[in-house]
């Protein structure tokens, strides 16, 4: 079992998931049951499948619960991407989210290749 406090990416995972909270406020609200409810959700999956992986009693199941964040990550990515080719949200936002994705998987690459 690892300790989720000393898990920089799940404090990470965390933050994006609170941005992305944040941003999906601004979503108009036909979106509230189909992009923004989706976003919020595959956001918070990063996050949780890293700390149930991390509470698990081996290295092989943490690793498979960070292939699933894994995927997670890139399906808010592919969201994010929607949102910004309807023009939804400001472009810079989407961005800079997407530059937190592409930080957030490539710890995760790097952990599971330590596993």
């Amino acid at each position: 079992m690892n300790s989720l406090e000393n898990l920089k990416i799940w404090r990470k995972a965390l933050e994006l998931a609170t941005q992305v909270y944040d941003m999906t406020f601004n979503l108009p609200k036909d979106e509230q049951y189909g992009l923004s409810a989706q976003m919020k959700r595959s956001a918070v999956s990063i996050a949780s499948n890293i700390a149930e992986g991390a509470g698990r009693n081996s290295n092989k199941e943490f690793k498979h619960f960070l292939s699933m964040a894994h995927g997670s990550s890139y399906e808010l990515q592919t969201q994010l991407e929607i949102v910004k080719n309807l023009k939804l949200i400001n472009t810079e936002i989407t961005d800079q989210l997407k530059e937190r994705i592409s930080e957030i998987q490539k710890m995760n690459y790097k952990l599971q290749s330590k596993l």
